[in-house]
């Protein structure tokens, strides 16, 4: 009994020991999507992702791979200080005109999980002129009036009542009108 029990302790503790850690209890990237907006085409557009150790300690990028030929990536090579910040840089092409969605993938060592970050935007024709969205729109401010003391005066008003007279109303009864007949 005492060695069943000491062998389950001992691979308990061999588990605690060799467990990995999670993603959220290392790093922490500012923006997991970037929105580039509208950019033309034949312009590589660069884009930059914040990642901050929130470990205790060294963080390390493994690797920073893009999941297409469009898009170059570059990352902190060297390891990144627990509460200090790391970045991962991505530059889009912008060869084909339309919308678009890529991908990087993270991996960070000791740690299993992949990070998925992405970019994405809208590429233009390089001789259209980009379209304005209205969010983009500033809208114009109205300075405030200024308030003007005016200095009134009342003036009182006296009504009269006017008294109607009213004309007397003869009364006539059949026996009366027919004496006048």
């Amino acid at each position: 009994m005492k060695k069943i029990l000491l062998s389950l302790c001992i691979v308990l503790l061999t588990v605690g020991l060799f467990a990995q850690k999670k993603l959220t209890d290392v790093a922490k990237i500012d923006n997991d999507v970037i929105n580039m907006g509208q950019i033309k085409q034949g312009n590589p557009t660069p884009a930059k992702f914040i990642v901050t150790n929130v470990g205790s300690e060294p963080l390390i990028i493994e690797q920073a791979s893009p999941t297409c030929g469009c898009t170059i990536s570059d990352y902190t090579k060297e390891p990144i200080m627990p509460g200090k910040t790391g970045y991962i840089n991505a530059t889009y092409n912008a060869a084909s005109v339309g919308h678009f969605d890529k991908h990087l993938t993270v991996k960070f060592a000791g740690v299993d999980e992949i990070k998925t970050i992405t970019l994405s935007g809208d590429v233009v024709d390089a001789g259209q002129a980009p379209i304005v969205k209205t969010e983009e729109v500033v809208k114009p401010t109205i300075a405030p009036v200024p308030v003007v003391a005016v200095k009134t005066t009342a003036k009182t008003a006296t009504v009269t009542k006017k008294k109607t007279v009213k004309k007397p109303v003869k009364k006539t009864t059949a026996a009366a009108t027919a004496k006048t007949k």
